[in-house]
Parts: C-alpha cells; structure tokens; sequence
C-alpha cells in the first residue's frame, strides 16, 4: 500500500457515508411533505362538520328574487339548498337573522349588493363636486359621493310609512346629535342622528331595522351604518332624497 492511501480510504468512505446519510435525510423530507400535502389538500376537500345544523326554513317573501340572484332555480319554493344559498348570503353580509328564511332584511340586503359597484348607474342622484348623501327611496338605499365617487355605501335603509313620508328634494345637515332621544315619540333613541329637514334626521336604529313597518319620517339605518355615516358627514353636507318607498300611496 502506497503511503496516504489509508488516509484517503478513510476519507473516502466518510464522504460515502455523508452523502448516503443527506440522501435519506432528503428523502425522509420529501416523504413527509408529500404526506403533508396529501392531508392538506384532503383537508381542503373535506365535507362541512357533521352536526351542522339544517336549514330548514320555508318560503319567504322574497323567495324569487332571491334565488335568481344567487343562482338558483326561479320557482318561488324553498328548496334545502335555496335555505343553504340564502343563509351562506345572509352570513356574509351580516344580515339580522341567518337562518336561510327570504326575509325583507335579506332582501334589501341583496339589493344593497346588486348596486355596490355602482348606486348610481341611472343617474337618479345628481352629481356635484361637493360630498352628497343619495337617499333613493325606490330601492330604500343611502349612499354617499363626491362627484364620480363613492365615499360610502350603498347600505339598505327604513324611510317613512304611508302618511309620514321622507321628505324628497335637496336638504342640508343643519344638526347632530350623537345620542339623541325623541321628544315626540316616547323618548325613543335616535343615536347618530343626523337633522335634515324639521324634525326628520337620518339615524341608527337599536331595533331591528325592518320591525314596524316604516319610520315617522327619518332616514333608518342600522346602528353601524348609522355610526359610519356620522364619522364621515359634517353640518351643512348636502342630502338628495328622491322616488317613494314600496307600500307608499306616493
């Protein structure tokens, strides 16, 4: 044996042994990855937790429009899948009750997201370069813009019943008041109101938004919508009320 060879047999077969001792390593890892993945993509498919509970409300009033927005049969029947559609949307756009039912406040929830992108595509709200709040009674809808924007909205609203209607034409924001109560109706609170025109203010509502029918006159919101718009709005912003509510004799 010629001298170093020893040396350089022993390197050797540690050079060996490392490389063999990173092939396992290395395909130790890709067997566990592949075993990760596998279960995260079995995981991905996985059906809904048992014990989930049905949906098992029936026929709303708003059964049709509904399932042609959201892509379902148009039958006006409720179907367990029409229920599962309709509490899926109700869940996602924070909708009172989330049962599946085809209630008023679905229904104007979904029209709240059928003009999201655009509130004012039939130009029904004038456009001006000051900040304006759109009040369209048709689709009981309040949005804010500032010119070809929209700054807030559009959000579903009560205006006023038949006999006590909301007031249409320009107004202006001549007073708030962040926790008011009524003096005429029973100190009923009026937080986040907003005056427009006499007596009549938008404002948020602590009671579901739909109970009752229609308000006295005032712009209805829900709670959070109504805090939003006060934090956005200021005395002297201008208001445009147009069209009529469904219900009203005008």
């Amino acid at each position: 044996m010629r001298p170093g060879s020893t040396a350089r047999n022993a390197r050797t077969a540690r050079s060996t042994r490392t490389a063999r001792t990173a092939r396992t390593a290395t395909a130790l890892t890709l067997s566990c990855l592949t075993l990760l993945g596998t279960a995260a993509t079995a995981g991905a498919h996985a059906p809904a937790v048992a014990g989930a509970k049905a949906c098992t409300a029936g026929t709303g009033p708003y059964q049709r429009p509904l399932e042609k927005y959201l892509g379902r049969p148009v039958d006006g029947t409720q179907s367990t899948a029409d229920c599962e559609a309709i509490r899926a949307f109700q869940v996602e756009h924070d909708v009172e009750t989330t049962n599946g039912y085809a209630s008023l406040a679905t229904y104007r929830t979904m029209v709240a997201a059928e003009a999201a992108d655009d509130p004012n595509a039939d130009g029904d709200c004038p456009v001006r370069k000051e900040r304006v709040t759109c009040v369209d009674l048709d689709r009981q809808l309040l949005w804010v813009q500032t010119s070809d924007s929209v700054d807030f909205g559009p959000v579903p609203i009560r205006s006023g019943r038949d006999t006590e209607e909301t007031r249409l034409g320009w107004h202006s924001v001549y007073w708030r008041s962040r926790d008011h109560v009524s003096t005429i109706y029973n100190n009923a609170p009026m937080p986040y109101s907003q005056f427009f025109d006499g007596g009549q203010a938008i404002h948020g509502r602590l009671d579901p938004l739909y109970d009752g029918g229609g308000s006295a006159g005032c712009v209805n919101l829900s709670l959070d919508n109504a805090e939003k718009l006060w934090n956005l709005l200021d005395v002297d912003d201008l208001v445009y009320i147009w069209g009529a509510k469904p219900g009203t004799a005008d």
